[in-house]
């Protein structure tokens, strides 16, 4: 994302890998757009992108909004994708500048200010973030037998973040050190952000991977010696349960009964303290379109702008989870920006969130 004053430019993910193109929003309706029709996606990417909105927003203003008003567009921005928390904590930060207490002595200039100083503060320290994740994720691995072999699923890069990824950044800094490895790309139906995604990531940055099946992660662990899994989190409850991309809780499952480790990579504002368990994590069921036909890439109309590809019969009925749930009896580790958390236990991960750094 590039923010431009009077604008906010997105790289198109859905046009990804065959062309790469940037859509521009002058406004908080068509980056809410953006994030609803994942031209962006990502927890990390989704929350900067509303936050650059909520400045755009003030910025169409004439007169500064009443308190009610500003709160009506910031839950209509939380609404656009409920599962990831990134943009909920984002927000409930955002608020805390423009209470209704302060409120009522900000100018609209005031709070254009704040919003976009915020913005770009939260901006920088997601990139700072990605930075230790990957850090401290590459001290797992760099002193195993090379080369190593993982699989990941999803997208968990640099266009999912404000730069460098999570699980991605984890091998990102693994190239840095010249430490020999691969990676197995869940190819993630059915939005195929591992296949279009992030094999493209990985070969930007000539980083060795193949494209794998979602369901041959099971083969592919009995057939050869793999060093660990690694995924990202959209949210991670009080107990370690954690949602991430439909797909994730099976590979966990799998993981588990082939001795394989399993990593989530994640920040801290992947955390959510209000909730006890995953049980808590409202899950996004999107189109069912999706599954059964080649037709995500829309222009505003909502007319394809392919031709559309049908992969089941016409009336098929289909379902669509976009996260799962993976309880946090398969997660060997959390690795965040403040250290690794292993094993994964409600006390072990007050004992890392609490630390001040």
């Amino acid at each position: 994302m590039d923010w431009r004053k009077d604008s906010l430019e997105l790289l198109d993910q859905r046009k990804i890998p065959k062309s790469k193109e940037y859509i521009q929003c002058k406004s908080l309706e068509e980056v809410i757009h953006a994030i609803k029709e994942m031209i962006v996606r990502g927890a990390p990417a989704i929350a900067l992108s509303g936050l650059f909105g909520i400045v755009l927003y003030l910025k169409s203003l004439s007169k500064k909004p009443e308190y009610s008003e500003l709160k009506a567009k910031l839950d209509e921005l939380l609404a656009s994708r409920p599962t990831a928390v990134n943009l909920r904590l984002a927000l409930q930060s955002f608020q805390t500048i423009i209470s209704s207490e302060n409120f009522s002595k900000l100018s609209l200039n005031d709070l254009i200010l704040d919003a976009e100083n915020f913005a770009l503060n939260e901006f920088s320290k997601d990139l700072e973030t990605n930075i230790s994740i990957a850090r401290n994720g590459m001290e797992i691995f760099k002193n195993k037998n090379a080369p190593l072999e993982f699989i990941t699923h999803c997208n968990t890069g640099a266009i999912a973040t404000a730069g460098v990824g999570t699980a991605i950044g984890v091998f990102r800094a693994l190239k840095s050190e010249n430490i020999p490895f691969h990676v197995y790309v869940d190819e993630t139906r059915p939005y195929l952000q591992g296949s279009r995604l992030t094999a493209w990531e990985l070969m930007e940055e000539n980083i060795s991977c193949t494209i794998l099946a979602d369901n041959m992660a099971g083969w592919l662990m009995n057939e050869k010696n793999i060093d660990a899994v690694i995924v990202g989190a959209d949210r991670i409850a009080s107990n370690g349960d954690t949602a991430n991309k439909i797909g994730t809780y099976s590979l966990a499952i799998l993981a588990k009964e082939h001795n394989v480790p399993f990593y989530v990579a994640a920040s801290a504002t992947s955390f959510d303290f209000k909730i006890k368990s995953g049980k808590e994590i409202k899950i996004e069921m999107r189109d069912e379109t999706e599954l059964t036909q080649y037709s995500f890439l829309k222009n505003s109309q909502g007319k394809n702008l392919i031709e559309e590809g049908i992969f089941s019969p016409i009336g098929a009925r289909a379902i669509n989870p976009s996260f799962d749930i993976t309880p946090a009896k398969y997660i060997t580790g959390i690795i965040t920006e403040r250290g690794v958390i292993s094993p994964v236990s409600e006390n072990l991960i007050q004992s890392m969130m609490s630390k001040t750094f």
